[in-house]
């Protein structure tokens, strides 16, 4: 029997829809790569001694994908209703190394990664405040959503570029 137009996956129902589950699991995996990036970088500067050139890469390849893990624990927590503390919580498991693996693991767990996005207002109290409506606006306009992302990111890194690097801060 050939399945019907009703069950072939929709773009809700389609294991490669970009769910909030997903989308922080994308880029807490991408967090850990590029900590392995820059860990190697580290070793191939100090330890091979060729160069500051591979530390450059990776780092810049970490401070980028950082950013963006940042900005998508802040999207997803407040779609997912996190508290505040959960989403700084989120954002610091980026500091240490290979920390947002389980991280992500421990949210899975916890059913904090369940469910789709928040387009539509409900009769929950917590939708009745502005950044659940901002929150709402932007998801239901993707586009804008990613760029907004896309030009944050950019001018985050690029302030922390001209910051210098965080070893420099202190000094």
């Amino acid at each position: 029997m050939a399945p019907s137009e009703t069950s072939r996956p929709t773009a809700s129902t389609s294991t490669k829809a970009l769910t909030p589950r997903r989308l922080y699991g994308i880029l807490a995996v991408a967090e850990t790569i590029t900590w392995t990036l820059l860990i190697i970088g580290m070793l191939l500067k100090y330890v091979a001694q060729i160069g500051d050139w591979p530390v450059t890469i990776g780092g810049g390849t970490h401070g980028v994908i950082f950013v963006a893990y940042a900005f998508t624990a802040g999207l997803v927590g407040v779609n997912q209703r996190w508290t505040p503390l959960q989403i700084v919580g989120a954002v610091a498991t980026a500091v240490v190394p290979y920390a947002t693996i389980p991280f992500d693991r421990s949210l899975e767990r916890r059913g904090m990664l369940e469910g789709g996005w928040r387009r539509e207002k409900t009769d929950d109290p917590r939708d009745a405040t502005w950044v659940s409506a901002w929150l709402r606006f932007f998801l239901r306009h993707p586009a804008l959503l990613s760029i907004l992302l896309v030009v944050a990111v950019g001018v985050v890194f690029g302030t922390l570029l001209t910051l210098g690097p965080p070893t420099e801060w202190g000094a």
